[in-house]
Parts: C-alpha cells; sequence; structure tokens
C-alpha cells in the first residue's frame, strides 16, 4: 500500500463518517421534535469549527505531520457521537454536532494537503479529482448506512454504529499512519491570514473558491425550493438533485483529461459561463425534464469547480504552507456558506426566487471573468499570446 492508496482508504472512511453522523443528528432531532430554527442551530454548530480553526489545522498539518491530526479528529468524532447515546436530548445533539465538527475541520484540510503531497504536478489533476469522486461517493454511502441503521437498531443503535466508523481509521493509522506526509521545516517567517491574503493568486483562487461555493450550495438550496413551487413531487424533486451529482460525478472523471488538454482557468471559465447559463435558463422552465436537463448542465459545469481550486491553491502556495492555503481556503467556502444563505433568503423573501436565480448568473458570470484573467496572465507569463475560449476549444 502506498502513501496516496492510503490517504483514499482514510479519505472515505472520515467522510462517511461525516455524512453518516450528520444525517443522524438531524434525524434524531426530528425525533425530539426539533422546531426549524432548532435544526438551522445544529448545522451552525457543526459548521463553526470548520470556519474557525480550518486555517490553523493547515499550519499544524504544515508542521508537525497529518498522523496525529487524524487520529485526534476520528478520536474526536466518536466522543462526540457517544454523548447522545448516553445522554439522550437536544444539548447532546449540539455537543455531537460540535464534536463532528471539529472532526471534520480536522481531517478534510489534513486529507486535501496529503493528496497534494502525494502527487506530482503531472498527476495532481488525477489525484485532486480521485479525491472529489471519493467525497462524492461517501455523501452517497454515508446517509444510506445512517437511515439502514436507524430503521434496524434504532436511534440510540445508529449512534454506535457511527462511532465504530469513527475508530476503524484509527486502527489504520496506528498501523500504517508512518507512510503519511510528517511535516516540514517553514521556508521563512510565520505569515497571518492577511500576509497570505497579500498574495494576488491566492486571493483570486479563493474568490474563485468562494464563487464556486456559492452557486452550488444556492443551486442545490433553492433549486428544490422553486420545484416545491411548482408543485413537482418529492421523487422528481429527488431525481432532479440526482441528476445534478450524477454529472458532477461524471465531470470529475473526465477532469484531468480536461485539464491537460485546457488549462485549470479555462475549464474553470467554461464551468462559470455554463452555470451562469443555468441559472439564467431556470425559472424559465416548469418541467421535470427540462429541470434535469439544467441540473445536469449545471453539474457538468460546476461540479469540476471544487477539485480545480483544490488543486489550484496547493499548487499556488508557499513551499511549506499548503496547509495554511487550503485551511484558508475551507474557512472562506465555509463562511460564504453562512453568508450566502442568509443573504439570498432576504431577497427571496422581499423580491421572490427569480431575482435570486439571475443574481446568482451574476455572480458566477464575474467568476468566468476572473478565471479567464487568470488564464491570460498565465499565458502572458510564459510569452504566449492570449487565445479566446473558441480558439482554444478548436484545438
Amino acid at each position: 500500500m502506498n502513501a496516496l492508496r492510503l490517504v483514499m482508504i482514510l479519505s472515505t472512511a472520515l467522510f462517511a463518517t461525516a455524512h453518516a453522523g450528520r444525517v443522524l443528528l438531524a434525524i434524531y432531532a426530528l425525533e425530539l421534535g426539533a422546531q426549524p430554527f432548532s435544526m438551522g442551530a445544529l448545522a451552525a454548530v457543526f459548521s463553526f469549527f470548520p470556519m474557525t480553526l480550518s486555517w490553523t489545522v493547515g499550519r499544524l498539518s504544515d508542521r508537525f505531520g497529518a498522523r496525529w491530526l487524524l487520529l485526534f479528529g476520528s478520536i474526536g468524532g466518536a466522543l462526540g457521537m457517544l454523548v447522545p447515546y448516553f445522554i439522550p436530548g437536544m444539548s447532546s445533539l449540539y455537543i455531537a454536532s460540535g464534536f463532528l465538527g471539529l472532526s471534520f475541520a480536522c481531517f478534510t484540510v489534513t486529507l486535501q494537503n496529503l493528496v497534494g503531497k502525494a502527487s506530482s504536478p503531472e498527476t495532481r489533476a488525477k489525484n485532486f479529482s480521485t479525491f472529489s469522486m471519493v467525497a462524492s461517493f461517501t455523501s452517497f454511502i454515508g446517509p444510506m448506512i445512517a437511515g439502514f441503521s436507524i430503521d434496524h437498531i434504532g436511534l440510540a443503535g445508529a449512534c454506535l454504529i457511527v462511532v465504530v466508523m469513527s475508530l476503524l481509521p484509527v486502527a489504520l493509522l496506528i498501523a500504517k499512519g508512518r507512510m503519511l506526509h510528517g511535516g516540514s521545516e517553514r521556508t521563512g517567517p510565520g505569515e497571518s491570514i492577511l500576509g497570505i491574503l497579500s498574495d494576488r493568486k491566492v486571493r483570486r483562487v479563493l474568490i474563485i473558491s468562494s464563487l464556486v461555493q456559492f452557486g452550488l450550495d444556492l443551486f442545490q438550496f433553492y433549486l428544490p425550493i422553486y420545484a416545491h413551487s411548482l408543485g413537482l413531487s418529492a421523487s422528481a424533486i429527488g431525481l432532479i438533485l440526482a441528476t445534478f451529482s450524477a454529472a458532477a460525478f461524471v465531470v470529475r472523471t473526465v477532469l484531468p483529461t480536461l485539464v491537460s488538454r485546457f488549462s485549470e482557468e479555462t475549464v474553470l471559465a467554461y464551468a462559470f459561463f455554463s452555470g451562469a447559463l443555468c441559472f439564467v435558463l431556470l425559472p424559465l422552465f416548469t418541467s421535470t425534464v427540462m429541470l434535469m436537463l439544467i441540473a445536469f448542465v449545471f453539474g457538468l459545469g460546476l461540479g469540476c469547480g471544487p477539485p480545480i481550486t483544490m488543486m489550484l491553491t496547493y499548487a499556488q502556495s508557499s513551499s511549506g504552507r499548503s496547509g495554511e492555503a487550503l485551511g484558508l481556503r475551507m474557512t472562506v467556502n465555509h463562511l460564504s456558506r453562512v453568508i450566502g444563505p442568509m443573504m439570498f433568503g432576504a431577497i427571496a423573501t422581499g423580491f421572490g426566487l427569480f431575482p435570486v436565480f439571475w443574481i446568482n448568473a451574476l455572480m458566477l458570470a464575474s467568476g468566468c471573468a476572473v478565471a479567464s484573467t487568470g488564464r491570460e496572465r498565465k499565458q502572458e507569463l510564459a510569452g504566449v499570446p492570449p487565445k479566446s475560449p473558441d480558439e482554444g476549444a478548436t484545438k
């Protein structure tokens, strides 16, 4: 077993555990009669640690390596899920959600950093694409494990299943953890977040990443609301969202080929353009088939965004500080997850859904412009005349 394979196995186990735990806690809260505000607070508690600690986790990953952070995250997730098992109640669910969020913050940035360190420039696109496909797979298998566990052994028993899932990576890390990157010395003095943001290349990647996250989250949040307003059934809405997820998985299988042929910035520019077009078209159609088609095109476009922004963040980080950069990316993404729904929820409440879709289209169009600017600057530095997207597509 090489280091990259170990990282992918750990990613499968840890992400599946996080997804299973989140679904279990949500269902547990509903069984306890939680109201929408309480459900929102439960989700906010989970996001708090990834938003506030990801950069710090990245720094620790760079300096001390991955093994102890992954062990801490795995054990923390297990301890959190034991709380509602022994002490049922909403307060216990908040505690468990906080522990899961802390665990998620510890292992997500660390695993992303390990993928980058286990890759050469030639294999980076392939490896980050594979990592993203693993994350997509676990977003399916994790909730399914939680659902079957609840149906067959109850809520308390399902908590123990998630505890066992959390502890499986611990055994693997004890046995094979020495294969993972052990940390490295920095090449210069430490930098603050503002110091990292002073780098224009890093700023541009973070802006692109936040726009990708905005687009993905708001599409998945507001499409069901729009479809429900049309009177579509829950099955139809689920089918539309499944079409989006399938398209995102498909595009990640061919992403290395796309990147090697067109470059990361070119692929991102087309992704933003297709996403903007889908947001413009979405409120103009009412049939399930057309909404599925739009969702599929949207998934083919923005579905490639997360792995590309991961590899760009890693590639453009300073030597010995890739974990810091990836952690800052996660912080920005989770901040957008907090701000976006609140801001666009206010817009939807006051003006309806149409402005939400079209404002998002403008935001994604701006992302297309930012990505195109980065591509042209890279070509200028390499002494290559800038090309239009159409010229790149015909080569």
